[in-house]
């Protein structure tokens, strides 16, 4: 579509003129986006529970007042991460200097989901934002109040040019991804995920892929089970189960089966009292595709919890499933929802084993105390990230990168990881252009000998610490230099009359 390519060249125009990469500019904009959350926080948390029912502390909490605490984060550290980095060198270039320079890539391209309809747009924003970049900004149609309302406030408060808005469904994406980008950073299932990185392969544009995937949860038979229920019930009723890292599936034996649903009963009482639905604190489903496509998991294995739905009002009860096969629809692709199956196992080895034969997780959650049993579980699976004894808790921590691997996705971000997803590492080496700095280098030049062969490749090798290793030659290079300035100081004297200044 035209205007798409209009609104790309016009930030393709601001990047260009440099105005993005002053650091001034940069936290004028993070403070400009903090004070559209402190002046109209209120109105995105009543846009996101029209398009989610979600609870008022939910949508508050988890998306803006996370946003808010990401952005003073950035603005504590963003003078330190902006600053080149320095890098080692080797015996050769030790008079010279190496470091890398954080770049912007240029014109990005974020892509929200539906579930977390602001966080998961504001997060990559503001990471984009502190590294310098222009930004074309996505938000999910299926959150169509959300999308409104960002349309409407971050022209008033961020730069007209180099950060814009664009909502639209899947027709208006294509279009948009056939415009040419720097980076494109998305979040949504793998099957859209694939889609969008055949779409960047066309310039060659490196990519966030934020994909989802069947999040395992094992749990142990020695483990609080009181405390192990609340924990993971509360992390797969958020939102009603449509969080990425929300517990898909449990892993346990049959005694621990029996433990969690007796448990389960009382602590789902205590979150939403004798009738669920009419809990304020529930969620909703997002639209009828995701409801019906929910509803059908009801009709694997047994339920044991729960079960009860709404059509009219998008509702299914926290509901969990038993004799549930490794072959059922429900085990077949992401929950997305209130429907937690379990599914017994002899061994901590045959949760492993079942983990392994599936597509890596974006999370997988351990239950345990029990080191040798958390060991088996941290080094022989991979997930994009592992929370032992609680759930969803991990993505709180902003030091820590979150992202997933093989199917569920690829590329980190969170704290200093989003800003080090939207730059470029420049590597730069500066060389002195005096004789000094060709001493320990002259070896390379033609004509080539055995001798100066075995001078490079001893210098070349790599070691742990050069000093110690090169200490006789560095000894001989720090005299001649010592030497070389006293001459030269000499030079100045006599050049001078023979006094001193």
């Amino acid at each position: 579509m035209t205007e798409f390519s209009e609104v790309v060249k016009t930030a393709r125009r601001a990047f260009n003129s440099e105005i993005t990469k002053s650091l001034d500019f940069r936290i004028s904009q993070l403070k400009a986006l903090y004070r559209l959350l402190e002046e109209h926080g209120d109105e995105l948390v009543e846009a996101i529970r029209k398009d989610l029912k979600k609870p008022f502390i939910e949508a508050s909490l988890a998306e803006v007042e996370t946003t808010k605490n990401q952005i003073k984060g950035a603005l504590y550290e963003i003078h330190k991460w902006v600053k080149p980095e320095p890098a080692e060198t080797n015996i050769i270039l030790i008079l010279d200097k190496t470091y890398i320079l954080p770049q912007p890539y240029g014109v990005v391209l974020v892509i929200g989901a539906w579930n977390y309809p602001f966080l998961l747009i504001s997060s990559p924003l503001l990471g984009a934002i502190a590294a310098g970049n222009c930004v074309i900004i996505k938000p999910s149609e299926k959150a169509p109040a959300t999308c409104k309302i960002l349309s409407d406030l971050i022209p008033q408060y961020l730069h007209k040019d180099c950060y814009h808005v664009v909502c639209g469904g899947v027709p208006e994406t294509t279009s948009l991804l056939n415009e040419r980008f720097d980076y494109i950073f998305y979040t949504g299932s793998p099957m859209v995920g694939q889609k969008i990185r055949e779409a960047s392969n066309k310039y060659l544009t490196p990519v966030t892929l934020e994909l989802g995937g069947k999040c395992p949860v094992y749990i142990d038979d020695e483990a609080d089970m009181e405390l192990t229920v609340k924990r993971i019930i509360w992390g797969k009723m958020l939102n009603l189960g449509q969080t990425c890292v929300a517990p898909d599936y449990i892993l346990c034996s049959k005694r621990t089966e029996s433990r969690f649903i007796e448990i389960s009963k009382k602590v789902l009482f205590e979150f939403f009292g004798n009738d669920a639905k009419n809990s304020s604190d529930l969620a909703r489903i997002v639209n009828h595709h995701h409801f019906e496509r929910i509803l059908k998991f009801l009709n694997c294995g047994t339920i044991a919890v729960g079960g009860e739905c709404d059509p009219k009002d998008l509702y299914i009860s926290p509901t969990i499933l038993i004799d549930v096969k490794e072959t059922d629809a429900v085990m077949q692709e992401e929950i997305f929802g209130p429907i937690l199956p379990i599914l017994t196992i002899s061994s901590p080895a045959e949760a492993i084993s079942f983990i392994n034969k599936r597509e890596k997780p974006l999370t997988l959650y351990v239950f345990t105390t029990n080191k040798t049993i958390l060991d088996k579980f941290l080094y022989s699976t991979s997930s994009g990230s592992v929370c032992v004894n609680d759930t969803v808790v991990h993505l709180s921590v902003d030091s820590l990168p979150f992202g997933g691997v093989g199917m569920s996705g690829m590329g980190t971000y969170h704290g200093k990881y989003s800003f080090d997803t939207f730059s470029h590492k420049r590597s730069v080496l500066v060389r002195t252009l005096n004789s000094f700095g060709e001493y320990l280098g002259k070896a390379r030049y033609p004509p080539y000998t055995i001798t100066k062969t075995k001078i490079l490749k001893k210098f070349l090798v790599k070691r742990p610490n050069l000093i110690p290793t090169y200490l006789p030659q560095f000894l001989i290079f720090l005299l001649g230099m010592i030497s070389a300035l006293a001459l030269k100081e000499l030079i100045r004297i006599f050049s001078n009359g023979g006094s001193h200044p």
